[in-house]
């Protein structure tokens, strides 16, 4: 592979770049440069071509599902979640936030704190929720 390839899949065409900077110390998306950087030598490519030989799926459908899945996380997550949820755990700290108090922000930490432990029941116990 050299430093930029040029890789066409189907839905689309994507150069794949080698990059590592520079950045300016107080870029707000340093650590994400970094972490840029610090992939940048790996080859994806074999890994997702071993994969792909492997089960038989298509490498740009391992390319596209990587990206997708990636690109939605956060998405997926409020998926699970909800909307409604979302909501509820995010009430507390908008309401701190408008007292603007140290009490007030550790009172929603604790009340955050008691939503997210309702919501390990079922993991913590498996029995409460059988398949």
């Amino acid at each position: 592979m050299t430093d930029t390839d040029h890789t066409t899949h189907g839905l689309a065409s994507v150069q794949l770049e080698r990059w590592s900077g520079p950045w300016a110390d107080d870029d707000r998306d340093a650590n994400f440069k970094a972490d840029i950087a610090a992939y940048a030598p790996l080859d994806p490519l074999s890994t997702l071509s071993n994969l792909s030989e492997a089960i038989d799926v298509p490498v740009g459908a391992l390319v596209q599902y990587i990206l997708a899945k990636w690109a939605t996380e956060d998405s997926g997550g409020l998926l699970e979640l909800g909307p409604r949820m979302a909501r509820r755990l995010n009430a507390p700290f908008l309401e701190a936030e408008e007292v603007g108090t140290d009490t007030a922000r550790l009172a929603a930490y604790d009340q955050v704190r008691q939503l997210v432990s309702w919501l390990n029941v079922p993991l913590d116990r498996p029995e409460v929720y059988p398949d």
